[in-house]
């Protein structure tokens, strides 16, 4: 049985906001749970969209969280389809677009993140696409079909994970892929140049053309469609969709409006809280692509927009709002699959705050383990194509055990053994 007195709102209907619900209930908490969000579609989890489901190997029920009717038999109260428009903090409560105001006694925010938008001529014609939403695969799912059919051509705006994981699905399907990416090599904000050339190599063997060193400046059409992508450089490629790839930015607008406290730009933007995932009022928390998070363990504030985050950070604050002492501190980890490539990081190590990459393993034949070290301290660790590895890497990166670069580099030395120096 529900008990009124205590009454617990959940702002997002994405994973972090699901799973926080799932572990309120499963650890006790006995009160009201409301559930809002934005789509009116159940929560979900985003990683098929651009993998399993966006390829048609996976079924469209396979990316909910729950079953429908797990709401309702654990006695969360969902509300699809409504927006929150503010919180007022001394009420404690929120309003909903509707004119409605919910109380709270604890909130969470888990508002996630929103693609980037090309600045550029010509974003208004019907074949310009983003990729966050389970409508925007649907829909890009039938077009990449299509443009597989007719021999159509892709232009994609960003070689990131969202960019390369579209074009490698893309490919599968038969269509002309062109990506234009303003850095020498794919993923640099990720993996830095040393690794990226390995991406470059990959996708151009599957039939991507790549374009580096420029940026779209106009997409121009015909009749409402898309003809031709231009860039900065002069280039003009040939194009019937363009995918605007370029990155997301937190949803922060509701938390800036009821002023909480922001991290800074340079470390991610986002909603800042501490360890137990407490914003600066605390009876709020955040949790998922929208929270940056102060890390113990890397002594940094990051925030991490991956399913990861959102799997284990929406149960942690849940903990916390329930009272339970939490302290945050999940190595960061995410996973992609392009072709017969498939890969697991784990860690933060991004261009500048490295000093050293050691390979472990084939590069040539894409079965490898990666790693970026400061002082011969591991950051960070990429697995491609070798597996059940992930939990050694996480435990280098956690214990700050320096191994040296020769013994980490040697295949015969076993990583559990690196563990025990």
């Amino acid at each position: 049985m529900v008990d009124a007195d205590q009454t617990f709102v959940i702002v997002g209907g994405g994973l972090a906001g699901a799973k926080a619900a799932e572990t309120l209930r499963s650890e006790g908490f006995t009160g009201r749970v409301i559930l809002i969000g934005d789509e009116r579609d159940h929560p979900y989890e985003r990683p098929p969209l651009s993998k399993g489901y966006l390829q048609g190997k996976e079924e469209r029920d396979s990316v909910f969280v729950h079953e429908p009717a797990w709401y309702a038999s654990n006695d969360i109260e969902l509300h699809l389809g409504q927006t929150v428009t503010a919180i007022d903090r001394t009420a404690k409560t929120v309003q909903l677009g509707e004119g409605t105001a919910v109380r709270y006694d604890k909130l969470l925010l888990a508002t996630g993140a929103e693609p980037r938008r090309l600045d550029i001529p010509g974003t208004h014609l019907a074949g310009v696409h983003h990729l966050r939403r389970l409508s925007h695969a649907e829909r890009l799912k039938h077009v990449l079909a299509s443009l597989g059919r007719d021999n159509g051509h892709l232009v994609i705006a960003g070689a990131g994970w969202i960019g390369l994981e579209v074009a490698a699905a893309a490919r599968q399907y038969g269509a002309e892929v062109t990506i234009v990416e303003p850095e020498a090599t794919p993923l640099h904000a990720v993996l830095g140049p040393e690794l990226g050339q390995i991406f470059t190599e990959l996708h151009s063997d599957h039939g991507v053309r790549f374009h580096f060193g420029a940026r779209l400046t106009e997409i121009s059409g015909q009749d409402g469609m898309v003809l031709a992508a231009l860039t900065d450089d002069g280039e003009e490629h040939p194009a019937h969709d363009v995918l605007a790839a370029i990155g997301a930015a937190p949803r922060t607008a509701l938390a800036e409006a009821a002023g909480l406290e922001m991290a800074p730009r340079e470390h991610g933007g986002g909603i800042a809280v501490d360890i137990a995932l407490r914003t600066s009022d605390p009876d709020i928390h955040a949790a998922g692509d929208v929270a940056a998070v102060q890390h113990p363990l890397f002594d940094t504030r990051l925030r991490v927009e991956h399913w990861a985050n959102a799997l284990n950070g929406g149960p942690a604050a849940a903990r916390a709002m329930m009272g339970k002492d939490v302290v945050y501190d999940r190595v960061p980890y995410f996973f992609s699959d392009q072709y017969d490539l498939g890969l697991e990081y784990s860690g933060w190590a991004p261009p500048g705050s490295y000093d050293q990459v050691v390979l472990r393993g084939d590069a040539g034949k894409r079965e490898f383990i990666a790693f970026w070290l400061k002082d011969g301290r591991v950051l960070a660790g990429m697995n491609v194509n070798v597996w059940d590895v992930t939990e050694q890497i996480q435990k280098l990166i956690r214990t700050g055990v320096r191994p040296g670069a020769e013994r980490l580099g040697d295949p015969s030395v076993p990583l559990a053994t690196l563990l025990e120096e």
